[in-house]
């Protein structure tokens, strides 16, 4: 059995960002649009008007300031209202494996470390490009790994749960490195005419590299002291889009499959759900809650976080403790936690702990307790 560390994390941010005040100005404009086509309906009650979004509602429900997207156009174009994405031919590098050799480029330099030393690769992510073959072999491929890939989804908790995969390889001896990659076109399954939702999601792609203690020669290492994983459905957060969609009659009059949720119901059932797995996570490895230095979060809505602390301290955590970048990036599903963590872990002193810490549909949950060499 091998001590485990993450010894390098990388961070893919696309070039375009999207402002809440442009989101908006699209959104009521194709509100504005369906209100005056469908007026008659309106008015005598068959048709409900689509209400107006503003930057201060989008703020206020989620702390989301702006979003980082593959294509700005596309989304803002109220004609269209979804990126434009081209199809690749087969004989291309799919833009999932693109995203995940930029973020595993810049995983593998801070790790100091080269494909030849990589033993696997995961790709942990909500929205996988296809069924088969899988991302991680073609980004295995790519960056011309030997060994193997596979692909896994656990929804926006895919990071931490593939972290506990990767980790487990690595201690087991059957890989001395994992590369595990989250690749994230959020805005691919977004119902942008949601008023509900329609802020919620942006684009990114992080990287991690686990390895081997022994041979990690980075000065960025992390022990991944314990990994706790839980899981309990709910219909709460769903997206129907699959490839049986095309068997059934219904997908002829209702082909969108888009992201849906009771965000109440999430917020209300979830938040207390995750302050226990990490409170019963530590207190299984005899640490304090005051003791951790850090919570790097999912980043899915402010609130939550906020309340997610709240109920682990006692009170409410400083912006060191909890470091926020959902403002600028918004939920980027698998890969928030792992923002947040790339960002704000230079600055803590050796033998700092910290919780990394996903939650999301499922419901599933993730905690990984690490420590600074």
């Amino acid at each position: 059995m091998h001590n485990v560390v993450i010894s390098g994390t990388g961070l893919y941010t696309p070039a375009q960002s999207i402002s809440n005040d442009e989101l908006v100005e699209s959104f009521n404009t194709y509100s504005s649009r369906f209100n005056a086509e469908n007026a008659a309906a309106i008015e005598a009650g068959d048709v409900q008007p689509m209400p107006e979004s503003s930057s201060a509602f989008i703020e206020k429900a989620s702390g989301i300031k702006s979003r980082f997207v593959t294509d700005k156009a596309g989304i803002l174009d109220p004609d269209r209202m979804v990126p434009r994405i081209p199809e690749r031919s087969n004989d291309q590098w799919s833009i999932l494996c693109e995203m995940s050799v930029k973020a595993a480029e810049q995983a593998l330099e801070r790790a100091g470390k080269t494909a030849a030393d990589i033993d696997g690769v995961i790709v942990a992510c909500s929205n996988l490009q296809r069924a088969y073959p899988a991302i991680a072999i073609e980004v295995q491929a790519a960056l011309g790994i030997k060994g193997f890939g596979y692909d896994m989804n656990v929804a926006c908790s895919s990071a931490t749960f593939g972290i506990q995969n990767a980790a487990n390889s690595v201690q087991l001896g059957q890989a001395r490195a994992v590369l595990m990659v989250n690749p994230e076109i959020c805005t691919g399954h977004m119902n942008f005419r949601d008023r509900d939702s329609h802020f919620i999601f942006g684009d990114a792609c992080t990287a991690v590299i686990i390895e081997r203690a022994d041979q990690a020669t980075s000065a960025y290492q992390w022990d991944v002291v314990s990994t706790k994983l839980a899981t309990e459905f709910s219909n709460n957060i769903r997206n129907n889009f699959g490839f049986l969609n095309r068997t059934a009659e219904e997908y002829m009059t209702n082909p969108d499959k888009l992201f849906v949720q009771e965000g109440r119901k999430v917020f209300k059932e979830v938040c207390p759900m995750v302050a226990e797995l990490i409170g019963e996570h530590l207190n299984e490895n005899e640490i304090e809650v005051g003791a951790v230095k850090r919570f790097w979060l999912h980043q899915a809505n402010l609130n939550m976080n906020h309340l997610i602390v709240r109920k682990l301290l006692g009170r409410d955590a400083t912006a060191d403790e909890a470091p926020v970048i959902l403002d600028t990036y918004a939920n980027t599903s698998s890969a928030g936690s792992v923002i947040a963590f790339h960002k704000h872990q230079d600055d803590l002193p050796s033998g700092s702990l910290g919780v990394l810490s996903s939650f999301g549909a499922g419901y599933s949950i993730g905690s990984v307790i690490l420590r600074k060499r």
